[in-house]
C-alpha cells in the first residue's frame, strides 16, 4: 500500500470524529469573583478600574464590575487538577491517538479566535463544552506534514446562555526529515549549544574566559544589572563598567529539567536563578548535587565548567 494511500485513509477515519464532542463538558470550578480578576489584570498591567473598583464600575455602561473579555477560557481551565479532564470524543479510538500512532507526533498551536457574547460578571458560573469542528486534509508546512485539527468551544452561563465561543485550531505534524520508522534513526550525537556573543555582552564571557563573574555596573546611577544591556533601565544612563563578583550567592528560584532532551547535557539537570551577594541576580545550572536535593536558599558558588565544545560557562556548586 502506498504511503498517499495510507495518507488518504487515515483522513477518512479522522472523518468520523468531526462534528462530536470533543471531550467532557466541563463547569468551573469556582464561580467569576473579583480576588482572581485583580489577579488576572494585575499580571496583564490593565489598570481598567472597571475590572476592580466598584465605585467606578457603578458609574461606567457596566453598572457594576466586569471580568476583562479576554478572560473568557480562564474560568474553565482545570487548572493542576492531576489528570485534568478527560478527553475523549465520544466514537471509538481518540483521533489524536490514531494521528500520534501514525507518527504525527508534532504538535503547535496555530491559531485562536474567541467571539464575545457579553461581560462576565462576578457570580458568573460559566460551563464549556467542546466539538471538533473540522480535520484538514494532509497539508505540507515548513514544520512538517500534518492535519489540522479545529475545535470550537462554547461558553455557556449558569442559565445555559451563550455567553462566548472560541475557535481553537492545532497542527498535528510528522517532524520533517524524521525517518518513518524509530530503527531507521541514526542521529548523530548533538553539539552542544554555543551562547551568542553580542557587543554587549562581550565583557562577560571575556571575563568568563578569565575566570572571573563580571556584572555590569551603571556608570550614571552604579546600578548593577544582568544579563547586560546597553541602557540603565534606572536612570537611561547609556555610560556603564562593570565590576567582579565574588561568585557567591543563594539559589532564588529553580527548575528541574525532564524533558524535551538538550544538545550536550543530561537530564534530569537544574536551572537556577542565583542570587548574587551583590544583589542582582543571574541564570545557571546547578552542579555537583542531585536535582532532588536542590532547595530555595541553597547557598553556592560559581564555578567556570567547559563543555563539550570547549566554551566556558559559569555553573553553580554547593558551597563546601
Amino acid at each position: 500500500m502506498s504511503t498517499d494511500t495510507q495518507t488518504d485513509e487515515l483522513w477518512e477515519r479522522l472523518q468520523q470524529f468531526v462534528g462530536n464532542s470533543n471531550g467532557e463538558p466541563g463547569e468551573a470550578r469556582d464561580p467569576v469573583n473579583v480576588p482572581m480578576i485583580r489577579h488576572l489584570t494585575d499580571a496583564l498591567e490593565d489598570t481598567n478600574p472597571v475590572y476592580t473598583d466598584e465605585e467606578a464600575a457603578l458609574a461606567s455602561v457596566h453598572g457594576g464590575i466586569v471580568a476583562p473579555a479576554t478572560s473568557l477560557q480562564v474560568w474553565t481551565m482545570a487548572g493542576l487538577v492531576p489528570g485534568g479532564r478527560r478527553r475523549g470524543s465520544g466514537v471509538g479510538p481518540d483521533p489524536m491517538t490514531l494521528v500520534d500512532e501514525a507518527g504525527y507526533v508534532g504538535v503547535v498551536a496555530t491559531n485562536c479566535d474567541q467571539t464575545y457574547h457579553r461581560y462576565l460578571r462576578p457570580g458568573d458560573v460559566l460551563s464549556v463544552s467542546s466539538t471538533l469542528e473540522s480535520i484538514s486534509p494532509l497539508k505540507k508546512t515548513a514544520l512538517g506534514e500534518g492535519y489540522f485539527f479545529t475545535t470550537l468551544q462554547t461558553y455557556t452561563d449558569q442559565k445555559g446562555e451563550v455567553v462566548g465561543e472560541m475557535r481553537f485550531r492545532i497542527l498535528k505534524f510528522k517532524p520533517a526529515n524524521t525517518p518513518a520508522k524509530k530503527e531507521e534513526a541514526t542521529p548523530a550525537a548533538p553539539a552542544a549549544q554555543q551562547p551568542p556573543v553580542p557587543i554587549d555582552v562581550a565583557f562577560f564571557w571575556e571575563g568568563v574566559d578569565a575566570g572571573e563573574l563580571r556584572i555590569q555596573r551603571c556608570g550614571g546611577c552604579g546600578t548593577l544589572r544582568h544579563p547586560p544591556r546597553p541602557m540603565c533601565p534606572n536612570c537611561r544612563s547609556l555610560e556603564h563598567d562593570y565590576v567582579v563578583s565574588s561568585g557567591l550567592g543563594t539559589v532564588y528560584s529553580f527548575v528541574v529539567h525532564h524533558h524535551p532532551p538538550v544538545p550536550g547535557r543530561q537530564m534530569p539537570f537544574t536551572v537556577a536563578v542565583v542570587e548574587l551577594d551583590e544583589g542582582t541576580r543571574i541564570v545557571g545550572n546547578v552542579i555537583d548535587i542531585d536535582p532532588s536535593e536542590v532547595t530555595v536558599g541553597l547557598p553556592v558558588e560559581v564555578a567556570f565548567v567547559a563543555n563539550e565544545a570547549g566554551r566556558v560557562l559559569p555553573q553553580w556548586r554547593p558551597r563546601a
